[in-house]
């Protein structure tokens, strides 16, 4: 019994690296490049990059309110 689990666990190994073959990549340079280009043409929409008013920022602190 021993003998067939494991050529049964063999031929999902077998399946698993054959639908891992298949898979199409993109080579890391290639990525790297589109990743650039993405974030040089979102830049102007990045608050880290260019900042944030305070008006507009909810984790400014909050103005205290006290009576004289």
């Amino acid at each position: 019994m021993s003998g067939q689990s494991s050529i049964v666990a063999m031929k999902k190994i077998v399946q698993q690296l054959r639908f891992e073959a298949g898979i199409n990549r993109v080579k890391v340079s290639l990525a790297a490049a589109d990743m650039q280009q993405f974030c040089l043409q979102n830049a102007q929409h990045d608050p880290l990059l260019t900042g944030m008013s305070s008006s507009n920022n909810p984790f400014r602190p909050q103005k205290v309110c006290s009576f004289l």
